[in-house]
């Protein structure tokens, strides 16, 4: 299995606790004031620390075994990170293959086990549930390398390697809200050696895509979502522009909260080898699942990245990130017409995983490096958040959990 593939995300985070300061002026609320007498200070020098906006997690392996820790950060308004009481916290006994949180709930896998961790309200980690996930396949030599929630965050799905022994699938698991178990609900009715990305819903949360290029073939697939979350493959055949030479190998796709999704598009001469920079065309889903597109060679722009390793579209729909080997770098989303170019290069370092949260942030980690940076960006301005870049051993994986 494909490096850019097996590893996924997994964040950091951190909990704000409030504290009571003589020298500010803004009025306190009930709880600041509630062991504090009224004779000892006054109401109006009193202020609240702001709340953390997110927390991140982020994987981190052990050099002397196969384990995983999970460090988790707290997020402030700037975007400057501060650990959580008691992180990293122990992840698994086997190394976390890849990540992904709701609100409540952060989940890990070690490709056989899928792990729940309890997420509370001060960022930190309690292991309360797990589930062999390999036990439902067809086949013993498999697992779960990635895992990722569909836009409710009420069912889990996880990208399900050689789930035949040859081929691969996607599972779907329900989700309890009260206890963080999950119960499996099944796999596709079909297998593909295609299928080999997480899936990226649509605004309406009915249908979720991905690309791939497989022994030098070109892939875009499609599922639609049930409403008991499972996944039933969409027979689409999405066309897929013509490059100015050779052709183009796809690779992952990235919806926004609309109908359109994002995909790169490799230009290669044989399949496997690429000619030149990536480019990024978009894609317009309509009532059946279909996608269709106006993008063209000429106006898809190309990236700096490099070999793209990963894409997300912010939850504002307006901006793109994609990395890779080359580094990080964000582009303007405009829905279904082309993409425009926004920022140059933000780092020069090799970016393996990007995730943005609700307050206009982008993480991003480098494994060959060592390195979690963050930023923040909008439409119109991006900066480096202070204290980035963090240093951090051997990450793996890093998802974030909103809380604005």
């Amino acid at each position: 299995m494909s490096r850019g593939i097996c590893i996924f995300l997994l964040a950091l985070v951190q909990a704000c606790a409030s504290s009571v300061l003589a020298s500010a002026q803004a009025a306190p609320s009930q709880t600041d004031l509630s062991q504090i007498h009224s004779s000892q200070i006054e109401v109006s020098s009193v202020r609240t620390i702001a709340p953390p906006v997110a927390f991140v997690y982020v994987s981190s392996a052990q050099s002397s075994n196969s384990d995983s820790n999970i460090n988790a950060y707290e997020v402030a308004a700037d975007g400057r990170l501060t650990a959580v009481a008691g992180s990293p916290f122990a992840g698994s006994g086997t190394g976390l293959a890849a990540m992904g949180a709701n609100r409540m709930w952060l989940f890990a896998t070690d490709t056989v086990n899928i792990y729940s961790f309890a997420v509370a309200d001060n960022g930190a980690l309690t292991q309360v549930s797990s589930i062999n996930a390999q036990q439902y396949n067809d086949s013993t030599t498999g697992g779960p390398i990635s895992l990722f929630f569909d836009r409710s965050g009420a069912t889990l799905y996880d990208e399900d390697i050689y789930w035949d022994g040859a081929n691969n699938n996607y599972q779907s698991f329900d989700l309890s809200r009260g206890t963080g178990a999950l119960s499996y609900l099944g796999a596709t009715s079909s297998v593909s050696a295609a299928w080999i990305t997480p899936l990226s819903f649509t605004g309406n949360n009915l249908d979720g895509y991905g690309a791939s290029c497989v022994r030098g073939g070109p892939y875009i697939y499609g599922f639609g979502r049930g409403s008991d979350g499972s996944l039933s493959p969409l027979n689409i055949s999405p066309t897929i522009p013509t490059a100015p030479q050779g052709g183009y190998c796809p690779y992952l796709a990235a919806a926004d909260p609309a109908n359109d999704v994002a995909i790169s598009l490799m230009p290669t001469d044989d399949g496997y080898t690429p000619i030149g920079p990536a480019q990024i065309a978009v894609y317009t889903a309509d009532d059946a699942g279909d996608l269709t597109t106006n993008s063209t060679s000429a106006n898809m722009p190309p990236v700096a990245v490099g070999a793209v390793y990963d894409m997300k579209i912010s939850p504002s729909g307006r901006l793109l990130a994609i990395s890779g080997t080359n580094g990080l770098q964000v582009l303007h989303f405009n829905g279904a017409n082309p993409v425009t170019r926004f920022t140059k290069l933000m780092t020069r370092d090799e970016v393996d995983q990007v995730f943005w949260d609700n307050a206009d942030h982008l993480y991003a980690i480098s494994r060959t490096l060592g390195k979690l940076f963050v930023f923040a960006v909008t439409p119109t301005s991006v900066g480096e958040a202070p204290g980035s870049p963090y240093a951090i051993s051997a990450p793996q994986n890093i998802t974030v959990v909103p809380r604005t």
